[in-house]
């Protein structure tokens, strides 16, 4: 097999140390040097001056939960630095050591034989951390919310089911009275605004509950978290901002498209960038994300068509950004995603539209322009003559004789 790397190493990174397999190709020789360093940073600086001072020029090592980081920060730039999949680099079963993981990994890449994950410069991994983090932290306010929600159903509090939003204007109202000891059900009405829907009786008697110090506590606990959550939240968005401002126009470009917020374009860039020549195309980015169908044939049949899994952050985001779009009034990802709702299904038809808002973002920040939108009668009007076949089918089908006559 042809070498194409002829002085390459393989780091097999782990948290205390990193064992690397020097491998050099020389004179129809191949030379293997193995090593061991520690993960901290002198070790890894010692990594390096070791790797350089035999003329490494490439080097692999295993995505490793975020153990591979500190080893790639310190790497870049001296050498051709290579992320491989662990799943894509398996050795054989049995044979399974430190040492044999790097040598495994070294003469992978020697023959170029791994394909490199996609790891974006310090600024957007840096915004990526940022919107990962705020959507852990609204997750969490979600939760405590729930527990509120459920120490008031334990307290026979029937709140959730007249207030849409606990956590709104008159729902933390009531739930600050509830903590202070108000029990009284008009007292407690009287805190709320007039915009809810329900009647003052149903409020009343909705809120007539048995209200123990015990429920006060909790209650307490859960709307202290959920506020402090909120505070971080914030801070976290400003600091996205103060981030976002290399990437400020491009952001807003994206926000162009049907369904596209401001916090879903900050993720979108987040997780895949602005620099769009490290996807060839816009197939690759949809495969990169995992929205487009997995390869799987076997004796020449398709054993599956799931989607893969890929790129989590991205992948949820964007569909609950093609729900938003999906409904936005004439609009083309409408007549996508209820064109191929009555065929496949609305969650096949919706990660499709997710796979088409990705495609155009990709064009949108590789040209930097705005989202153009072909409007919700372009399916009609892309071939009249299919339509009308279809349609014809379809009156025949209900049994109806149909004649077809051109306009003048």
């Amino acid at each position: 097999m042809e070498v194409v790397h002829e002085r390459c190493a393989g780091l097999d990174v782990h948290q205390d140390n990193v064992v690397a397999c020097l491998r050099v190709a020389a004179g129809g020789r191949i030379e293997q040097e193995v090593k061991t360093f520690a993960t901290t940073t002198q070790g890894l600086l010692e990594l390096s001056d070791w790797l350089t001072e035999r003329g490494c020029t490439h080097a692999a090592m295993e995505s490793t939960g975020v153990y591979w980081k500190p080893v790639w920060h310190v790497l870049e730039g001296s050498f051709e630095l290579v992320l491989a999949n662990a799943m894509h680099i398996k050795n054989m079963p049995g044979r399974k050591t430190d040492v044999n993981d790097a040598m495994w990994i070294a003469d992978l890449l020697a023959h170029g034989l791994i394909r490199g994950s996609f790891v974006p410069p310090t600024p957007v991994q840096e915004l990526r951390d940022l919107t990962r983090t705020r959507k852990q932290l609204v997750r969490e306010i979600a939760q405590h919310t729930q527990r509120i929600q459920k120490t008031l159903e334990d307290a026979n509090i029937k709140l959730t089911g007249i207030i849409s939003d606990v956590l709104g204007k008159s729902g933390r109202a009531m739930l600050e009275a509830l903590i202070a000891g108000e029990t009284n059900p008009e007292k407690l009405v009287e805190l709320t605004s007039r915009r809810l829907k329900a009647t003052r009786a149903e409020l009343v008697e909705a809120l007539r509950g048995r209200v123990r110090e015990h429920h006060r506590f909790l209650l307490k606990l859960h709307l202290g978290q959920v506020d402090t959550l909120q505070a971080a939240v914030r801070d976290v968005e400003a600091r996205v901002g103060e981030t976002l401002q290399p990437f400020h126009d491009l952001a807003e470009l994206l926000t162009t498209m049907p369904g596209v917020s401001d916090t879903v374009a900050h993720v979108i860039v987040s997780e895949i960038g602005v620099d769009m020549s490290r996807f060839p195309t816009a197939a690759h980015l949809i495969s990169w994300a995992g929205l487009c169908p997995r390869s799987d044939e076997s004796a020449g049949k398709r054993r599956s068509t799931r989607i893969r899994k890929g790129a989590p952050w991205l992948k949820t985001v964007l569909v609950q950004a093609a729900w938003a779009a999906a409904r936005t009034k004439d609009s083309y990802l409408r007549a996508q995603f209820l064109r191929l709702k009555s065929r496949r299904g609305p969650m096949k038809a919706i990660v499709a539209v997710a796979a088409s808002m990705l495609t155009a973002a990709y064009h949108m920040l590789r040209d930097g322009v705005e989202y153009e939108d072909l409007t919700g009668s372009y399916f009609d009007t892309r071939d009249r003559t299919k339509l009308a076949k279809r349609l014809i089918r379809r009156l025949q089908d209900l049994g109806l004789t149909v004649e077809v006559r051109a306009t003048a």
